[in-house]
């Protein structure tokens, strides 16, 4: 099933680290002259800033803040590890309730040698220690599974039924799932997975850009949607028939992007969102 065509920008969403070059207050100005509706916030972006401020700028600009980009990282050979990893997560949560964002996204970490379900493990362990507080903040916290490329050192959550599984076993009303299509394209329980997501009520969000066949590095040479050989718009069909009708995120490492003028940059995810998504 593929979404209907879309025709206006009312649902399109620009993560921060897509634009690298721009620092946040560039990002404001330049996604409002653009006509972007959607913000996720990465982290990074905040460092040395009034936090409090930066949402209020972005607001008054005219754009919604959607989601922090990100936390997660919970897996480590010891204690003190898992312990520091909590606390930095916590301080997320803070971050996000400053900023006014509904939505922390997890990246949730692993650990080279460690058995994969020892790491999911904890991580599980992981969110548990932070849902009160999130909780009490009123954010919802995402699990983004990763693409088992990064099952070393990035995340020990690689299908979409894995972060669901732990979304059952935490029982938290305010704990979902993050689809992102770079992630996720190649599985083929892909649909079945999201209508589960859907049923329960836990997809949170959506984040596209596309496949680059050959592509020339495994982090930073993600391309536009259409660009490569993903099948956005029938997995926004899955998301939508699921029940989905949030932002549609548009999150681009690339050094090749990185390195264009970001103004005509913008444009041109403009022109891969009304085309190819």
């Amino acid at each position: 099933m593929c979404a209907r065509q879309l025709t206006d920008f009312s649902r399109l969403c620009v993560h921060t680290i897509t634009t690298k070059p721009w620092s946040i207050e560039e990002a404001t100005d330049r996604y409002a002259a653009a006509g972007m509706k959607g913000v996720t916030v990465w982290r990074q972006w905040l460092d040395g800033r009034d936090i409090v401020k930066v949402g209020l700028n972005l607001r008054a600009a005219g754009m919604e803040v959607f989601s922090l980009c990100r936390g997660g990282f919970f897996p480590a050979a010891d204690a003190a590890g898992r312990r520091a990893a909590v606390d930095d997560n916590l301080k997320a949560v803070d971050e996000a309730e400053a900023l006014g964002a509904p939505l922390i996204v997890l990246v949730c970490g692993a650990v080279p040698g460690q058995p994969l379900e020892e790491s999911r493990n904890q991580i599980a362990d992981g969110i548990a220690a932070v849902l009160d507080r999130a909780e009490q903040a009123g954010i919802k916290l995402g699990i983004e599974p990763l693409h088992p490329m990064y099952a070393d050192t990035r995340s020990a959550v690689n299908t979409i039924r894995q972060a669901n599984d732990i979304c059952d076993r935490l029982g938290a009303p305010h704990l979902g799932v993050v689809v992102d299509v770079y992630h996720l394209w190649w599985d083929p329980a892909l649909n079945s997975e999201i209508e589960r997501s859907g049923r329960t009520r836990r997809l949170l969000a959506f984040h596209v850009c596309d496949w680059r066949t050959p592509t020339e590095d495994l982090l930073n040479d993600r391309g536009l949607m259409g660009e490569g050989c993903i099948n956005v718009p029938q997995i926004r069909g899955w998301m939508e028939a699921a029940g989905f009708d949030g932002f549609i995120e548009v999150e681009i490492f690339s050094h090749r992007y990185w390195a264009k003028d970001q103004t005509m940059f913008l444009e041109n995810i403009k022109e891969a969102y009304l085309k190819h998504t």
